[in-house]
């Protein structure tokens, strides 16, 4: 009887180990998944050359994320992902104004409530993002309107939160969902080469909804 109550308490530690994610200072969390940028675009007419608003379409790409425990309530994390491609709609004309790509590196502090404390690991984080704009391209739609163009975004510094949950599946493994809200402001610059290369310029506050989900490993 006492083997079998032995045998009964390992296998509920063992049980319950499978389960723990707790945080200690010195760990290292690596996440990967797929991650979508919702742009919540909202442009002004700089130049009336050419008086439209544009707006910004919603990509997915793949992410990975980097973080690192400070101690078991604090950590630093980088956000990382693939290169995002958006196509730049003008709005009063339903047209394709031109396409980018652009690189969001996103390092944020986080802080998880629970801490040490096993199972799901919430957390919330603010941060400093910087986005690199390149491969900028008038579209033939704008150009068929305006002549031959190019376009180009200037590169933007801004603030943003974030909050996610990292949910084991063992003492290292872990499915995690986040979510960012991110400051990018930009000036989009047309250049009309078919009027003396004048240029028309736009604010665009492309402020993206970011969303991620996928998996998660402690080392």
């Amino acid at each position: 009887m006492k083997n079998v109550i032995t045998l009964a308490a390992a296998v509920a530690l063992a049980g319950s180990t499978a389960v723990v994610q707790a945080y200690e200072a010195g760990d290292w969390i690596l996440r990967a998944g797929a991650v979508t940028v919702a742009p919540d675009a909202d442009s002004d007419i700089v130049d009336e050359t050419l008086p439209v608003t544009v707006d910004v379409d919603d990509n997915t790409q793949l992410s990975i994320i980097g973080a690192s425990m400070v101690d078991p309530n604090w950590g630093i994390e980088l956000l990382v992902a693939t290169p995002f491609s958006h196509d730049i709609d003008v709005n009063e004309v339903n047209a394709q104004a031109g396409e980018t790509k652009h690189l969001p590196p996103t390092l944020s502090v986080q802080w998880y409530p629970r801490g040490a404390a096993s199972g799901w690991q919430p957390y919330v984080g603010i941060g400093i993002n910087y986005t690199h704009f390149f491969d900028e391209k008038a579209d033939s739609d704008l150009e068929g309107i305006v002549g031959n163009a190019d376009l180009d975004l200037d590169d933007s510094f801004g603030l943003s939160a974030s909050a996610g949950v990292d949910m084991p599946l063992g003492e290292h493994w872990a499915l995690n969902a986040g979510v960012w809200y991110i400051d990018i402001d930009t000036t989009a610059t047309v250049t009309l080469k078919d009027a003396g290369d004048s240029k028309v310029r736009f604010d665009v506050d492309i402020d993206p909804w970011v969303y991620n989900v996928g998996i998660a490993y402690k080392f």
